[in-house]
């Protein structure tokens, strides 16, 4: 396998086979949440046992951690002494399938869609799991470096496979990772992203009667609590729409982003109404800050009495750059409602979970290597973007790991409907991916000398 056009064409006959094994996969409803039986995560589970070992890796074992879904791990050694070693990851548990009345067809049963199929989970991620083993059978079960895979099966929901990698970092060594939970910008455009937005929770609550009193007799005077929380929540931002706290990190944006109006169709916004904030989106949505209010415990409209609300509350879901320290960044959410005193009244503020970002490193042997295959992938030149949910298990594998260059891609694209109905995986981006990594390794073992 010398030549470009030499693993295209192997992968291309290795697709029928590829899109089989991803409909399989794809047909498990492999739930991690609470509330879901176990029995299919497990079976998803096995299945990618099984699947590796018809892909020619022969050491694989269960990684067992508390309340969490088993962990496959599977090495294949270096093939040389001065072969690099390189850690594949990807997930083989899925979101829930949310209201079904929305899907176009069962979310568990994989559906042809114009170039691809629509599952939930077909993209995020077993998609992903799909190129790990079209690399593999492209080379027949003996890659040109070292290999270490890891596929988790509780990513969706959050487990403590998060925080397990640096108690065990001999086990996760290796020179670089490929976290293939990622994809492209738009489809047929390779990306690399290069930051991950950090994230943390916090809420704010207000009491100001000790119950209920009616609105007419005491509306004027008597402090509204719901009236209070809103004057504090209006703070968050300016007139603008830009987070007006002090002491979140926001700087400019480099790299490519969406149009305003692939934004607009990928956010669903309605016709007419417009996106709030100023500066480049790449830097509302990346490299800046958001604050938004995920939950507000008030008194619904329907069941609404001629009463002043004792009692209010909210949930803000924060994110932040991803080179900004969590607890700075909390801290200055805190610092800002702990100041105010909406008509002179007090918030109680509770900082809730906090998980840093990360920025990998840019520049090495890896990354070069990545670029290339990329082009290679997908005939193209590669684009750099961020995102702005996190990954929390990056920070684990990075901390376990704090030499190996970090690179995130894959066969998702930003228009697949990841997390909502009809989810989609394009083939297109199935097969440049596995041509990605498959090239990938290949130039970093020649990078180290190894087998070319």
């Amino acid at each position: 396998m010398n030549a470009d056009q030499d693993l295209r064409s192997t992968v291309d006959a290795l697709m029928d086979g590829l899109r089989a094994d991803l409909e399989r996969l794809a047909r498990i409803p492999s739930i991690a949440f609470p509330g879901f039986p176990p029995e299919p995560v497990r079976q998803a589970h096995d299945l990618v046992v099984e699947l590796l070992r018809d892909a020619g890796v022969e050491r694989i074992e269960q990684l067992d951690l508390p309340d969490t879904a088993p962990v496959v791990y599977a090495e294949i050694p270096p093939p040389t002494p001065d072969a690099p070693t390189v850690l594949l990851y990807g997930h083989y548990d899925v979101q829930p399938p949310g209201d079904e009345s929305l899907w176009r067809s069962p979310p568990f049963e994989p559906t042809p869609v114009e170039g691809g199929l629509r599952a939930r989970g077909i993209a995020d991620d077993k998609s992903n799991i799909v190129v790990h083993l079209g690399m593999l059978r492209a080379y027949g079960g003996r890659p040109p470096t070292g290999i270490k895979i890891v596929i988790e099966g509780q990513e969706e929901y959050g487990s403590a496979f998060d925080d397990y990698p640096p108690t065990d970092p001999a086990r996760f060594a290796c020179d670089a990772m490929v976290i293939a939970d990622m994809g492209n910008i738009r489809p047929g455009s390779p990306t690399l992203t290069t930051g991950l937005r950090g994230a943390s929770e916090v809420i704010v609550e207000v009491r100001t009667l000790a119950e209920a009193r009616h609105s007419g007799e005491f509306g004027g005077a008597a402090p509204d609590a719901l009236l209070v929380l809103l004057h504090a929540l209006a703070t968050l931002h300016d007139a603008d729409g830009n987070v007006a706290v002090a002491g979140l990190r926001r700087e400019a944006w480099s790299g490519t982003s969406y149009t305003d109006e692939e934004f607009r169709d990928l956010a669903a916004v309605r016709d007419g109404v417009p996106l709030i904030g100023t500066g480049s989106l790449g830097e509302r949505l990346w490299s800046g800050p958001a604050v938004t209010v995920i939950g507000i415990d008030a008194p619904s409209v329907d069941h609404a009495a001629s009463a002043l609300v004792p009692y209010a509350r909210a949930k803000l879901n924060l994110r932040f750059h991803p080179q900004q320290d969590p607890k700075e960044a909390q801290g200055a959410l805190v610092a800002h409602l702990e100041a105010l005193r909406p008509f002179g009244i007090p918030l109680t503020v509770t900082a809730g979970d906090a998980g840093p970002g990360f920025e990998p490193a840019t520049g090495g042997p890896a990354y070069r290597a990545a670029l290339t295959a990329l082009r290679e992938g997908w005939g193209a030149e590669p684009a750099f973007a961020a995102s702005g949910g996190s990954i929390p298990l990056v920070n684990g594998l990075a901390k376990a790991a704090p030499g190996a260059e970090v690179l995130l891609f894959g066969a998702q694209d930003s228009m697949c409907a990841l997390h909502a109905p009809n989810e989609r995986v394009l083939f297109s981006e199935l097969r440049g991916a596995v041509i990605a990594e498959a090239a990938f390794l290949r130039e970093y073992a020649a990078a180290f000398g190894g087998e070319s």
